[in-house]
């Protein structure tokens, strides 16, 4: 049954979702994200948003037995958890479609902010893709997914506060600091164009840790222009395109899209100190060999990159 505990040591949420764990194995000759094929699914489409079949949070959430001790307090798993069909067919990826199909997937991600945001319970909207079996993939098809949650997720939260923290002390935008600092150094910037810059930021604990950040002052989909959904959408293809090629194969990724919350008075004023931007979690650093985030980075938080970000910049650089 779904529910929420907290967690007073790291002063969040954790979502218990024992419903996840009926999840079928699927056969390798069937996809349920092809046309047809699943329950939800029309016989045609270019993307199409649905509610996951086993999902986290629900907008009509179970009945639970509530507890509120002093160390135990839980609470209903308010939200939405959708799927993001990126194209009705299996092989394709991102870099793979069309300028027009993809401003369909540009469209329907702001499209989903728009309708979600107007929930006032919603307060965080969090669009995602996990991307190969080293993350934990099991459905190639191309796909992200969206969550919509009821408080704001600890690392978002603590990029709001930091930011928040750093405009304080220097009265600018990080970001803004950030994108000229890369622009200065250049040797770690990957793609750039009107509206967004490209780069593996010098502290990123992930080899090939991109980060797609907006020059223009954006905070959420719901802010973008028709131009800079499509600037958004062309320098996402560069990247994810030039990913394929590092090692010649398939690269798996995390690709996960950070922007302001939603219905939430503490960061109404963010616009002065946040920024529209994606960060990209790459676990590969070498053909054949991953980067697991073992005991150090989970059991203390204490990240380590086992490669130069410069070099790996040049890499990716050179390739796209």
């Amino acid at each position: 049954m779904p529910e929420l505990r907290w967690n007073p040591l790291l002063d969040t949420w954790t979502m218990v979702a024992t419903n996840r764990q009926h999840r079928p194995h699927l056969p390798k000759d069937w996809c349920p994200f092809c046309p047809g094929a699943g329950k939800n699914l029309p016989k045609s489409f270019d993307v199409f948003a649905y509610t996951n079949d086993f999902p986290v949070l629900s907008p009509r959430p179970e009945k639970i037995k509530l507890l509120n001790s002093t160390v135990e307090k839980n609470k209903k798993a308010y939200g939405k958890c959708e799927v993001i069909l990126y194209s009705s067919k299996h092989d394709e990826h991102i870099y793979d479609l069309t300028e027009s199909h993809l401003f369909k997937l540009l469209k329907l991600w702001q499209e989903r902010y728009d309708v979600l945001s107007k929930d006032k319970k919603i307060k965080y909207i969090f669009e995602f893709e996990n991307r190969g079996e080293e993350v934990g993939v099991t459905i190639p098809h191309p796909h992200g997914q969206l969550y919509a949650y009821s408080w704001i997720p600890a690392k978002i939260e603590t990029e709001l506060n930091n930011c928040k923290k750093y405009f304080t002390k220097n009265k600018s935008n990080l970001f803004d600091d950030l994108n000229k600092s890369e622009m200065a150094h250049k040797q770690r910037v990957i793609a750039e164009n009107k509206d967004f810059i490209a780069y593996i930021p010098y502290f990123t604990d992930y080899p090939f840790g991109v980060f797609i950040v907006a020059k223009n002052n954006i905070q959420h989909f719901g802010e973008f222009a028709d131009s800079e959904l499509k600037s958004f959408g062309s320098i996402l293809q560069q990247i994810t395109k030039g990913f394929d090629k590092i090692f010649d194969r398939p690269f798996p990724y995390m690709m996960c899209i950070h922007q302001a919350p939603v219905n939430t008075k503490k960061y109404e004023n963010c616009k002065d100190y946040f920024r529209f931007h994606v960060e990209f979690y790459t676990p590969l650093r070498a053909k054949d060999k991953i980067k697991w985030y073992a005991g150090s980075e989970m059991g203390a938080g204490a990240a380590a990159n086992p490669l130069d970000v410069d070099e790996c910049a040049a890499i990716l650089r050179d390739l796209i």
